[in-house]
């Protein structure tokens, strides 16, 4: 009943959009055959799967997929749910697409031809879709050689300030596409967009790869003013990599990790956003395998990297442990105390995905009754989506 094995390679929604449907009668992913990907719906009453989009065009160039087609195909980093209302939204070319479980599909606008996008979003109360876009002269390259993913042999973010090219955050109406909002964003390579769960004017977003990440990655937009949300005192530094912000269940804190530059440890973060307070809890020095942290509806987190099994870290004792291959192999839950900065780990299961590129990163969610995880690996030698119970011990 749990998870996606399918004949074909599958995957989750990207982790900021839910996959699952809030009354846990189904999943969405997004599901690869003959190079095509399209966006599936996996019915857990009838344990069937139909497909709901219609792409035939490949994969469309954007952030992440930046050897895609150029206005053509299945953008694989736009696909979002609205899991109160069953609709997916995603981009087929330029085209803004609304699909519902019954494979219905309605074109709702177009994105200008001069920009590339990212990660899309719906708000909360399924009125509003933000569409990141910038200049598509941020993605103009010829790619150097890599994995399946190819990345451009330069630095974006360098690009976007010299030449001073620009992101929009756009915001459509869902039932008559009307652009409801663009806002412009000088300088700037947004790929991330959240809606406050609340307040659908509202738009958490980042600066991609930025250089003095510390500061410039996360920011609130209020409808009025933009707003950095990281600031640099208590030991806090330009210089550190800050990634993966999202919001709280009830929007009231910012939850991200990354790295300090001064020291190298990895930390968890919480920003309460209406005190402006953050409070920052450095992880074990031999955490340092990347992954990503998201967060149920009860306040607990799930990753998938830096855990290590005590076993593991038995056999480095003595050994410099940022040069030792602890490579991310674990879920693992953390019941954060955010007053005490105490982290307690519950490891689930491993995953081993290879993380070969952005479809094998595991991008690991939660169920919404907060009692499941979900993730993605290739582990079998292809892509599918399972699932694992949070422990008791962990809820409690």
């Amino acid at each position: 009943m749990y998870g996606v094995n399918e004949s074909f390679d599958s995957q989750l929604l990207y982790f900021t959009s839910s996959s699952c449907l809030k009354d846990g009668s189904g999943l969405v992913f997004i599901g690869e055959e003959d190079g095509n990907p399209n966006v599936y719906y996996r019915d857990y009453a009838t344990n069937t799967t139909r497909r709901l989009s219609d792409n035939r065009e490949g994969t469309l160039k954007s952030y992440v997929y930046f050897n895609g087609n150029v206005n053509r195909g299945f953008g694989k980093a736009s696909a979002c749910l609205d899991n109160t209302r069953g609709l997916v939204y995603y981009l087929q070319g330029r085209k803004v697409c609304r699909v519902d479980l019954n494979g219905e599909i309605r074109v709702l606008a177009e994105v200008p031809e001069d920009q590339v996008t990212a990660f899309m979003h719906v708000s909360a109360d399924g009125k509003k879709l933000c569409v990141p876009t910038t200049d598509a002269r941020a993605l103009e390259s010829e790619h150097r050689d890599g994995p399946a993913t190819l990345w451009p042999g330069y630095d974006i973010d360098e690009r976007v300030q010299k030449e001073n090219l620009c992101s929009y955050l756009r915001v459509y109406d869902t039932e008559s596409g009307e652009e409801l909002l663009c806002e412009r964003v000088a300088k700037a390579w947004i790929t991330h967009v959240q809606f406050h769960p609340q307040n659908s004017d509202w738009i958490l977003y980042n600066h991609e790869w930025a250089s003095h990440c510390g500061i410039r990655r996360m920011w609130l937009w209020d409808g009025q003013y933009h707003r950095a949300l990281r600031t640099l005192d208590k030991g806090r530094r330009i210089e550190d990599w800050v990634c993966h912000e999202m919001w709280s269940e009830d929007g009231s804190e910012i939850i991200y990790h990354g790295s300090y530059a001064e020291g190298g440890l990895f930390y968890i973060g919480r920003i309460t956003l209406a005190t402006g307070e953050i409070k920052e809890i450095a992880l074990p020095k031999a955490y340092h395998s990347y992954g990503h942290f998201t967060i149920s509806k009860d306040g607990l987190l799930v990753s998938d990297g830096y855990y290590v099994p005590d076993s593991v870290l038995e056999q480095a004792v003595g050994k410099d442990y940022s040069g030792t291959d602890f490579a991310a192999r674990w879920i693992s839950v953390q019941k954060v105390d955010w007053e005490k900065g105490t982290i307690e780990w519950f490891p689930l299961e491993e995953h081993n995905s290879s993380w070969q590129n952005q479809d094998t990163h595991p991008h690991p969610i939660f169920s919404p009754d907060g009692r499941r995880v979900y993730y993605t690996t290739d582990a079998s030698g292809k892509l599918e989506v399972r699932s694992c119970p949070v422990p008791e011990a962990a809820l409690r």
